[in-house]
């Protein structure tokens, strides 16, 4: 079942290498960091969008229970997305294809969970007994993936048409979807990968870009690293891929003070020479003064198929296996899962606990 269910190493890959076009080049140039103005916070709030929520559910309301038997040592799809507008390659999907994949996942039977809720075994005191679960990871923060349209007066609102927008929207009219899935994004790439567009890129104002961050964690959406702009960790030092990372960690901190990110991306799924300085590391702004510390448990990988459920033995938080979302592959994964039954189906109960 092992070799149905997985994509070869080698396919990954290429993969890997194709994702070039979905990220603009294998490192691409930072831009400046700028600060929010004041007052951007309060027209978001205004924007009817605000915290909304989008549980789906009444709070305390227990929900039924699904049709399907547990099993938690089933396969967890991480499915991975990127530009979300119709485009000349794979790594783009058009607004209505990501409309038609949720509908297709809830139809079947599938419920969202973050990667940390994955990796930190808590599915099951997330997703009611008897429903499926799986990740939707959105990288490298682009505005296609969280827009917000500038009416008269200032008033904002997020766009129907991206990702945020299709999301939020399918909570609000799906019980039981829940705003749970992972931004692993970038604080200073060109082409307005930098917290969801800056410098007017895309209609997107660089004072929206700390407001939207934290939109999405008001809302219960993981923040993930995926570095500051998508540096090739294979092609620097230790201490470059540090700062890569710290600074993310640095930018993200700014925007929600305390905020404790568990999850890193690799950029273009490439591993740096030494794979630990990945999740583990330190580096000291000279600026400040101040030392960057991070210990993520969570890595994802480029590719590789369905990820082992969190209590398998094979289980590894540091090599979460993803699915790129192109053409009918989300389905197609969905398709094999639930014709050979093995796809995790979540208990309800309470789950142990890992160590960490």
């Amino acid at each position: 079942m092992r070799g149905v269910m997985r994509i070869r190493r080698t396919t990954a890959a290429v993969l890997a290498v194709c994702a070039l076009a979905a990220c603009g080049a294998a490192d691409a140039r930072p831009s400046r960091e700028r600060a929010p103005v004041a007052g951007v916070a309060a027209a978001l709030v205004a924007s009817g969008a605000g915290d909304a929520g989008g549980a789906g559910d009444a709070p305390g309301v227990a929900a039924p229970p699904g049709p399907f038997a547990p099993n938690r040592m089933g396969y967890i799809p991480v499915f991975e997305y990127h530009v979300i507008a119709a485009g000349p390659t794979e790594f783009h999907r058009p607004p209505q294809l990501l409309r038609a994949d949720l509908e297709m996942l809830y139809r079947r039977g599938y419920r969202p969970v973050t990667v940390a809720e994955m990796n930190e075994r808590r599915i099951d005191q997330v997703v009611p007994a008897g429903y499926k679960a799986f990740v939707a990871v959105f990288d490298d923060a682009t505005p296609t993936q969280f827009r917000y349209i500038e009416r008269p007066g200032g008033r904002l609102e997020i766009d129907p048409n991206s990702a945020v927008g299709i999301w939020t929207g399918f909570a609000a009219s799906h019980p039981g979807w829940r705003n749970a899935a992972t931004f692993c994004v970038l604080s200073a790439a060109d082409g307005g990968a930098a917290f969801f567009g800056n410098g007017n890129i895309h209609g997107q104002k660089t004072a929206w870009r700390f407001p939207k961050i934290q939109f999405l964690v008001r809302q219960g959406f993981e923040i993930c690293n995926h570095t500051q702009w998508h540096a090739r960790m294979d092609r620097y030092s230790d201490a470059f891929v540090m700062e890569q990372v710290a600074k993310l960690a640095l930018a993200v901190d700014s925007a929600v003070p305390g905020y404790r990110i568990r999850t890193l991306a690799l950029p273009l799924g490439v591993w740096p020479r030494n794979r630990s300085v990945a999740w583990r590391g330190s580096w000291r702004d000279p600026k400040s003064g101040r030392t960057i510390r991070y210990d993520y448990p969570a890595v994802l990988e480029v590719a590789g198929g369905p990820n082992v459920s969190p209590y398998d033995p094979k289980y590894d938080g540091h090599s979460i296996d993803r699915v790129i979302a192109y053409r009918n592959a989300v389905r197609a994964t969905v398709d094999r899962l639930d014709a050979h039954k093995t796809a995790y189906v979540s208990s309800g109960a309470p789950p142990a606990r890992r160590g960490r």
